[in-house]
């Protein structure tokens, strides 16, 4: 395989990928204009961007432990909304057993912290729990966030998500206006690994597993099995690990786990508060 990857000229490659439609607009420059800034030069810092979901580009619509009461009461829940934060907390911070919290749409993972949390185990409860959060409303982005994504593109920096989640962030994403704006959606229940795994940020960032990928697919399988097989591993934004930045949310999983990969790492509410923070972070205006 190396061999042919070897002998497998650029052009070659994106012909390949023309029938698929594929976005692969490159953008090398150095120094952008952005009419956004006044029409003044601007130098793009970073050649891509990986977002966190869940409490960085996804925040909730409302506090968890009001929506668990809300929903219970026709349960007969009794816990407070005090003591469901507080059980909430512990049992998301809980240790668990398997490789993986989020496996599959993580429902063994969420009926686990929802029953830890407000002390029910009624399943038709923890069912409209979880269906809620599956659905946009639950869920909304921070001020400017899709501006910001906007502008980044339009500059030529690659976008991705790269979560701890389960299977319903890409829905959240679509019913959220997003979805599209992103060249990556890296979700953990997807390939396996979870942050701070130097491997999911590997999956986001590597170009030559597409490379591979894409020449596998067109040497063997018939026409329909390759666009199926196409659309479910290129999810690589091809940026090396010193050109990219990561922002999250967590201490840990996001900034140690980014770190060991080489790239580097934004915490949300302290480096930066604001998506206008990350844009004049990543785009930084020339005199």
């Amino acid at each position: 395989m190396e061999a042919c990857l070897a002998r497998c000229s650029d052009a070659v490659f994106f012909r390949c990928l023309n029938p698929f439609n594929f976005r692969l607009s490159f953008k090398p420059m150095a120094f952008i204009h952005a009419a956004s800034d006044g029409g003044r030069r601007v130098r793009r810092a970073y050649d891509g961007l990986l977002l966190d979901a869940g409490g960085t580009l996804l925040q909730l619509a409302k506090p968890v432990e009001s929506t668990y009461a809300d929903i219970g009461r026709k349960y007969g829940l009794t816990t407070t909304s005090a003591e469901i934060k507080q059980g909430f907390r512990r049992a998301f911070a809980a240790p668990w057993p398997e490789k993986l919290r989020y496996q599959g749409d993580g429902r063994p993972f969420w009926k686990l912290v929802v029953s830890e949390a407000t002390g029910c185990a009624n399943n038709d409860y923890f069912e409209e729990v979880y269906e809620y959060y599956a659905n946009g409303d639950a869920w909304c982005l921070p001020t400017g966030a899709s501006e910001t994504m906007f502008l980044l593109k339009d500059a030529g920096v690659k976008l991705a998500v790269v979560s701890n989640f389960d299977t319903r962030l890409r829905k959240l994403l679509k019913d959220l206006n997003v979805l599209d704006l992103f060249d990556a959606v890296i979700i953990s229940s997807e390939v396996g690994y979870e942050k701070p795994d130097a491997k999911i940020f590997k999956a986001a960032l590597a170009l030559d597993a597409l490379i591979k990928c894409v020449l596998m697919e067109f040497s063997f399988e018939p026409y329909p099995m390759k666009m199926k097989k196409l659309a479910t591993h290129v999810y690589q934004i091809g940026v090396e690990a010193g050109k990219a930045v990561h922002v999250g949310d967590d201490l840990e999983a996001d900034k140690v786990g980014a770190s060991a990969f080489g790239i580097d790492c934004w915490l949300w509410g302290t480096d930066v508060k604001t998506f206008s923070d990350i844009q004049k972070q990543i785009l930084i205006s020339e005199l």
